[in-house]
């Protein structure tokens, strides 16, 4: 806080001129309203004192505030168009607090129906509407819907708006002024800027003294009166989609929308054109099925002649869910054009919009590249660092060393938080561009060592993170880096990080000694939390680093760190120093790469707490599955960005649509057929924790024991634009199979009731007996239900099921949804569901693969496959089909294949029974001839029977 005090000269000067104003001074200057006649000039000054006073929020009582409303009430007397008006704003704002305010409505009602055309009747009608109580609003709705249909834009805006805010208290009142609205909306004017709803300019006297007013006819009004429609019909879907389709127009030689031609629309302000464009995205998001018809209108937009309609339409079409390149073409070359404008706003909005669409489709905005490379000098710096992230990632391979350069250039510039919008940039093309990691890792290291907040800097240290991560040639060079952006670091949680990431990856570096003598520096200069991170770092290359003295070199280091004076890190160099001693025991607790599933953990733990026998019985740890620290990295990913979609529309099936319209935007239906279960909010293993609580609650399945394992992902059966649309997941018991197929009805024109699934099996002995049937009572539009059907299995039934949806249909009344009395059958063929042998099998994390691979020996079952170059283009490919097929967690990073002619996949899963299996599969590469690899199963039984019906997964 400053204690220096201020000058008051200059106090007063930034207040303004009513500095020192005080309330009781003000209120005895108001007897000047009585004077007779008005001094208008003393009048306007005191008005202006009362607006500044109300508006700074000085109280006043209702006393006050009372004789005060009824002495500046009769100014009416005054025909001074300028001191009417501060009038008017003096009234509103004493409503709040005057008591008998109503007694001024016949004032304002007289000067509402006025026949001289004074610029004040819009103040009367904004007053009006303020103080008027809820029930008296109809005794004035004859000169509100008057008013709506003035002539005058000013008043008819006025009369709108004020209808607009009436109508949260008084909707029945106003949905019944429809006519009249659609009329102001429909009515010509022989302007159409948008510049203001009115304009007015005050002269001196003319020679008869009275007031000059000049005013200016504007399409303002259609505007407010779209709003104020579209607020009457907002809760009924097919208006708003006819509301759009009427004032949209019609396409025409000459133009669209009054771009040029006739038939178009009747609107003319482009403030109308674009609200009615955020109408027509709305009905798309209600119903995707009117994507196509959507898509025209915004089509037609580009071509208006207003620039700020041709920006909205552009941004519209690009924000389309699942567009083609070809679809998006017509915006982006209209938003290159206004990348070479001379208006710095047109620039910028351009820039934005092509900005966001480079995140989902970098290939359809590479063709402004060279319009965007022109904006990297801009003088704006808003507009340049838009133009340089956006280039780095449609750009190619051959321009990175250029925008590198020309980024470097105006760093120094600009703010942090555009700075981390060009490091996040950078961080996705190191990954996009591995070869070029020295260019950006040397930029990187420049800019971590420039001035900058936290924020900043965490941004920097997080891209090399990756880089150390994904870019296996770069990680001497980062490491390197890092240390020397801690050796003067002042954020304490950078240091950490970078410290816990010296300790895990300096150890498998070819001369880790190098990176010791920066992580000792911390012990000596940082604080007590920074030199915690730094014992438990020099723990790990103790522990991880063979070579011959460091080991011992590491006791010395800890041993002096015994001496610390703070028990954090004396007591953390004691226990290292106790788990040297077993070097066994060392490397499962600082190497182990495993950790429980949290979210699972969290989870039981509270159910455990809560339970009414919780004291009764210990907490079974073993049932929280373990996992690698990868996969949980990964998940929290995952669950930071939420980058996976929603249930209802992911599946492993290709999506072929050659036009537009989006998937319907629909939750999936929970396990009852009315809860949603939203996978992007919770991890993949409690994902399927949610599914077993949920069908623990159908008495059906009661019965069937503890959930296995449920799919991953839906499986699609059937397109997304289908008019019935049906995911399906597996959910696999001891005993029993439960497909749960969830369904949406995307027809708003019928009630489908009485939903049952038909499944039959291609083979008539495949070992699986259904044993009941939950259907859907019913499915309205879009409002997604789930069936049930449960089958009884033998033996690891394997198989295929063609599937049929036979329903009650019923048509209904698309506006109301009232279904007719009587319906017929129908039935719908989907794609076939299929059980497979994955589907007995759960991916596991084990955290020592070649000890147990060995310990299992005995159970080795080894068959050799091929797979051809159309289905296994490279190793990777092959890797996750494998993976796919057999269901089974990979291992010590082997899902992706560091060299493209010879790998090793290491895998391991539990079998239905708890069994867990291993499998080890050898494979090679060949550009002609494919992939051929020989696969290896054991199993912790050591039953051969088992390794076989896991091989038998890939025949």
């Amino acid at each position: 806080m400053s204690y220096v005090k201020r000058d008051e000269d200059a106090v007063a000067s930034e207040i303004g001129l009513f500095y020192h104003l005080d309330k009781t001074t003000v209120l005895q200057e108001a007897r000047v309203f009585n004077d007779s006649p008005v001094n208008i000039r003393k009048c306007r000054v005191l008005l202006t004192k009362l607006v500044y006073l109300l508006y700074l929020g000085e109280p006043f009582t209702t006393k006050e505030a009372t004789d005060l409303f009824f002495n500046v009430i009769k100014l009416f007397q005054s025909k001074d168009t300028s001191l009417r008006q501060m009038m008017y704003l003096v009234i509103k704002e004493l409503s709040n607090v005057a008591e008998d305010v109503i007694m001024v409505t016949q004032s304002l009602i007289k000067d509402i129906q006025s026949k001289q055309e004074t610029i004040y009747r819009a103040n009367a009608i904004r007053t009006l509407c303020l103080i008027t109580d809820h029930s008296m609003i109809q005794g004035i709705e004859r000169i509100l819907k008057a008013s709506i249909v003035d002539k005058v834009p000013s008043v008819s805006s006025a009369a709108l708006v004020s209808s607009y805010h009436l109508y949260d208290v008084a909707k029945d009142i106003v949905r019944r002024w429809s006519n009249e609205v659609q009329e102001a909306v429909n009515a010509k004017s022989s302007s159409s800027g948008f510049a203001s709803s009115y304009i007015s300019s005050f002269g001196g006297n003319n020679s008869n003294g009275q007031s000059q007013v000049v005013m200016s006819n504007s399409s303002i009004c259609q505007y407010h009166a779209l709003g104020l429609l579209y607020l009457i019909r907002q809760h009924d879907r097919m208006a708003v989609a006819k509301l759009v389709q009427n004032f949209a127009g019609s396409r025409s030689s000459g133009g669209f929308l009054g771009g040029g031609g006739g038939g178009g629309s009747v609107l003319k302000n482009p403030a109308a054109v674009c609200l009615l464009i955020r109408y027509a995205c709305k009905v798309m998001e209600e119903d995707p099925s009117t994507t196509r018809r959507m898509y025209e209108i915004l089509e037609g937009f580009l071509k208006h002649k207003s620039e700020m309609v041709n920006l909205e339409a552009a941004r519209a079409i690009c924000e389309m869910p699942d567009m083609s390149s070809k679809e998006l073409y017509p915006a982006i070359t209209v938003l290159q054009l206004f990348l070479s404008s001379p208006k710095p706003t047109l620039r910028f909005a351009a820039i934005r919009v092509l900005n966001k669409l480079s995140l989902a489709n970098p290939a359809a905005v590479s063709p402004c590249n060279l319009d965007m490379e022109n904006l990297i000098t801009d003088r704006n710096r808003s507009i340049a660092t838009f133009a340089i992230t956006t280039l780095l990632k449609t750009g190619n391979e051959a321009s990175v060393d250029r925008l590198m350069k020309q980024i470097s250039g105006f760093m120094s510039d600009i703010s942090d938080e555009f700075k981390v919008i060009v490091v996040d940039a950078i961080r996705s093309l190191c990954l996009k561009f591995p070869a070029k990691q020295a260019v950006m890792l040397n930029f990187l290291s420049s800019v971590l060592r420039d001035e900058g907040g936290y924020d900043f800097k965490k941004a920097v240290v997080e891209a090399i993170f990756d880089m150390v991560k994904f870019i296996t040639d770069s990680k001497d060079t980062a490491l390197s880096h890092l240390c020397e952006f801690i050796e003067d670091c002042e954020f304490t949680k950078l240091s950490v990080r970078i410290l816990h990431l010296l300790g895990v990856e300096g150890p498998k570096t070819s001369t880790p000694t190098k990176y010791i003598r920066y992580i000792y520096n911390r012990v000596i200069l940082e604080n007590s939390v920074v030199r915690a991170a730094a014992v438990s770092a020099l723990a790990k290359f103790g522990v991880g680093v063979e070579e011959e003295g460091v080991q011992k070199s590491i006791r010395v280091l800890l041993t002096r760190c015994l001496d610390d004076v703070d028990d954090e890190v004396r007591d953390r160099a004691a226990f290292y120093l106790t788990l040297m001693d077993n070097n066994s025991i060392a490397k499962n607790y600082i190497q182990d790469d495993a950790t429980f599933a949290l979210p699972t953990l969290e989870r039981q733990l509270v159910e455990y707490v809560n339970a009414p026998l919780a004291n009764d019985q210990e907490f079974d740890l073993s049932s929280v599955p373990i996992i690698s620290k990868a996969e949980e990295e990964e998940d929290r990913r995952r669950l930071r960005t939420q980058d996976i979609l929603p249930i209802a529309s992911v599946g492993n099936g290709t999506n072929n649509r050659t036009h537009s319209p989006a998937a319907p935007a629909t939750s999936t239906p929970g396990l009852n057929g009315t809860a949603p279960v939203s996978s992007s909010s919770v991890s993949n293993l409690d994902q399927q924790a949610v599914y077993a609580e949920e069908l623990a609650s159908i008495s059906a399945f009661a019965s069937f024991g503890p959930l296995f394992k449920s799919s991953a992902k839906p499986i699609e059966l059937t397109e997304s634009e289908t008019e019935y649309v049906v995911h399906c997941v597996k959910h696999t018991f001891a005993n029993h199979v439960v497909f749960q197929f969830n369904c949406t009805n995307t027809l708003n024109d019928q009630l489908l009731e009485n939903v049952q699934m038909i499944m039959q099996p291609e083979m008539e002995d495949m070992g699986l007996t259904q044993v009941a049937e939950i259907p859907a009572e019913k499915l309205e539009y879009n409002v997604p239900s789930a069936i049930y059907v449960a089958f009884e299995q033998e033996d690891y039934a394997v198989g295929t099921f063609t599937c049929t949806l036979k329903f009650d249909v019923k048509d209904c009344d698309p506006t109301t949804g009232e279904p007719d009395p009587e319906g017929y059958d129908d039935e719908y063929q989907v794609e076939d569901a299929e059980i497979l042998m994955g589907d007995y099998i759960r991916p596991t994390y084990v955290p020592n693969f070649s000890e147990e691979w060995e310990q299992v020996a005995a159970s080795e079952a080894i068959e050799t496959f091929a797979l051809d170059k159309d289905k296994a283009p490279s190793l990777k490919a092959a890797c996750t089909s494998i993976r796919q097929l057999l269901s089974m967690q990979a291992l010590e990073d082997t899902a992706l294949p560091k060299s493209n002619a010879v790998h090793t996949l290491l895998l391991a899963g539990t079998f239905l029974g708890g069994v867990k299996v291993l499998a080890r599969c050898r494979m090679t590469f060949d550009t002609t001839s494919g992939v051929a690899f020989e696969l290896a199963v054991r199993n912790q039984q050591e039953d051969d029977q088992i390794s076989q019906i896991v091989l038998s997964a890939i025949a």
